[in-house]
């Protein structure tokens, strides 16, 4: 069972190692949980638009339109997005503390990824924040804890509470980010700015006290968190408690909170943001925050106070610093990527002219042993894999296209364990086979005349409830129980907004030996959250064919079986308490079955998982039987590269009794 080790600091006796600390200072959790707390310090700017209307919390989720048209009303009711929203803070924090703060005259800028904004201290934060429209909230927890004796069953409940936490936020991030955009061209000149969705998203989670790990500071890992996870936007980090703060480089616990009045440091964001900073991977020179102008330049000496104080602290009572690191990534919908590297020790630190004259502090930094890989190191070598521009070729690639060019992208086949090349002895399949039946029933129920493209409003929208099901970089919006995609009988063209899934992968995969779960797959792309990966394809079988062909011992997959994941995706009941999971278009219970026993693509290959990072979402496009929709793979979460995509296959199937899994 997890538990709370209090960390109560001593200036002249280091913290001890977990295991030597007595049992008069733990706490044991019979029952883990995290409970979010919050902080007006370090609290996102709140568009006033999200939450200061009463009704906007309190009205129908039935369906998606209904979403849609509250957001739209609370975004048209308040022209001031987010950014003025920002500067207004930033000025009053400015003016607050103009006293105080004189060496920082210049470092009111808006950028989330910068190093050189001081934390505002907490006993001038209440008056600080007096004249702002944002809630009061509880200031954020003092005690300072590290979490041990994690078991299985505590990871997998932590674990499952931060991916529901960042599939609450990624979800709603891209609802937002919609009907945003929707706003923006509804507007006749077109010159309403497009509002951030990552911090409006943060906001309404903050709002509701979703924010993980508030109650406690934690020192080293994040319970639920792994080495390598990636994220897309600095206030996701904030959501799931890694760094607490959105602006500052430096996390840390003030000193007037601490028990023994010293600073002491929890995390740090490597980003590039100081010409100093020396990142060598497991070893790295930090450059202490303070003295940059408005345009990240060294402009003034550092001083030993803030955040550079409790680098120092944490040197001395060997404090691990977890760290983040940022940097630019072609694709991501931020422009970068920010991935968790694990634990690092502070060794030394001293003060030395820095390349612009003035005097900067240097921190050294070692990665702790016995860690997972680096993320970061994990995501460069897949892109040189990608890339080719590796000095010499993995030993294992078995073939470097099973599909046959039958998919958009090659389907790699790495086995460096033993000889097995399974996969290759089977015919890829890019697409379900149906019975010719099925294209004769139910109608093709007509198509779209949109010849330049889909808009909101045209029929196939209509068919989805008034709504399309993704937006307009591909993302799934809200899982469905069907989902109408434009087919061969519309007008649109093949880059329609409506035809993500039916267009192919857009991933390199690779399937994979294991020695843990045989055959898997993995892809040597970042995956976001809500992007399509691919179709589970198989030939379609009545059920009376089914029973035939099992009794022949073929492998055969039961689509009724697999976990109502999709429901999970979009799910807003954490927000609104009327929510009400999508019930249309409705389909009647899957009634056939997919056998791969000789074609077959890499979707066959996914691994089962009771937590998976994939979900099952059916679509119709070339029929419209309902009772043989096509099985699409989303994503649940940001899969980093080189991470094993895993499926829920349910439970044993009342046909078979046997889990439905082919591999």
């Amino acid at each position: 069972m997890a538990t709370l080790i209090d960390l109560n600091l001593y200036p002249d006796s280091p913290v001890p190692d977990a295991a030597d600390v007595t049992t008069s200072l733990t706490l044991t959790l019979t029952a883990p949980k995290i409970e979010p707390k919050e902080e007006p310090f370090d609290e996102p700017p709140q568009p006033h638009h999200l939450h200061t209307n009463p009704n906007f919390l309190n009205c129908s989720l039935n369906t998606q339109p209904d979403i849609s048209q509250h957001l739209q009303q609370q975004a048209v009711a308040d022209e001031n997005d987010v950014f003025s929203e920002f500067n207004r803070i930033s000025k009053m924090f400015h003016t607050a503390f103009s006293g105080k703060t004189k060496e920082y005259v210049e470092e009111t800028l808006i950028d989330p990824d910068s190093q050189a904004i001081v934390p505002v201290p907490d006993e001038n934060l209440h008056s600080a924040v007096a004249d702002s429209s944002r809630r009061k909230n509880q200031q954020r927890s003092g005690e300072l804890v590290r979490v041990t004796n994690i078991g299985v069953e505590d990871e997998r409940y932590f674990r499952h509470v931060v991916r529901k936490t960042r599939m609450l936020y990624d979800s709603l991030r891209v609802l937002v980010s919609m009907e945003d955009l929707k706003r923006k061209n509804s507007h006749v000149f077109g010159r309403s700015r497009n509002a951030r969705g990552d911090l409006r998203s943060a906001s309404v989670m903050k709002e509701h006290g979703l924010w993980l790990n508030r109650d406690k500071r934690i020192v080293g890992p994040i319970p639920g968190v792994y080495v390598g996870d990636i994220f897309f936007f600095r206030m996701e980090i904030c959501v799931v408690g890694m760094h607490g703060l959105p602006q500052a480089g430096i996390d840390y616990l003030t000193s007037s909170q601490s028990s023994n009045g010293d600073p002491i440091a929890t995390s740090i964001i490597v980003s590039g943001g100081y010409e100093d900073d020396q990142d060598a991977g497991d070893v790295i020179v930090y450059t202490g925050h303070g003295g940059q102008d408005k345009y990240s330049r060294q402009a003034d000496h550092q001083r030993l106070e803030g955040g550079n104080l409790a680098m120092e602290r944490s040197m001395h009572y060997g404090i691990e610093v977890r760290v983040v690191r940022g940097f630019r990534y072609e694709g991501s919908p931020s422009g970068k990527v920010y991935v968790y590297d694990g634990l690092y020790k502070v060794v030394d630190s001293w003060l030395e002219a820095g390349k612009s004259g003035f005097g900067v502090i240097k921190f050294k930094l070692v990665r702790m042993e016995d860690q997972p890989d680096m993320g970061s190191a994990i995501l460069k070598y897949a892109e040189n894999l990608r890339n080719g521009t590796l000095q010499s070729k993995p030993r294992g690639y078995v073939s470097l296209d099973i599909s046959m060019k039958k998919e958009t992208m090659p389907v790699f086949l790495f086995n460096d364990i033993d000889d097995n090349h399974e996969p290759m002895l089977y015919e890829y399949l890019a697409t379900s086979v149906f019975p010719p039946f099925v294209y004769h029933r139910g109608g093709n129920g007509g198509g779209c005349n949109c010849v330049s493209g889909c808009m909101d409003g045209c029929f196939c929208a209509k068919k989805n409830g008034g709504e399309f099901a993704y937006d307009q970089n591909g993302l799934l919006v809200r899982g469905k129980p069907l989902i109408f995609e434009c087919g061969p009988h519309c007008s649109c063209p093949p880059n329609c907004r409506n035809r993500v899934s039916q267009n192919g992968v857009k991933n390199r995969f690779e399937v994979f030996r294991s020695k843990e779960t045989g055959w898997g797959v993995r892809s040597l792309d970042l995956i976001q959250a809500g992007s399509f990966i691919c179709e589970y394809t198989g030939v379609i079988l009545t059920r009376e064919q089914a029973q035939l062909f099992s009794m022949n011992g073929d492998s055969l997959i039961y689509p009724n079986r697999f976990g109502e994941r999709w429901a999970e995706w979009g799910d807003l009941s954490q927000i609104f308490s009327d929510y009400v999971r999508p019930s249309y278009p409705s389909v009647p219970p899957l009634d056939f079955a997919m056998d791969v026993s000789r074609m077959r693509n890499v979707a066959c290959y996914l691994s089962h998982s009771s937590y998976p990072n994939v979900l099952v979402q059916l679509v119709l496009y070339d029929h419209s039987n309902f009772a043989f929709p096509h099985l699409m793979l989303f994503a649940m979460e940001n899969i980093p590269p080189m991470r094993e995509l895993s499926l829920d296959y349910g439970e044993a199937d009342e046909w078979t009794g046997k889990l439905a899994i082919c591999n």
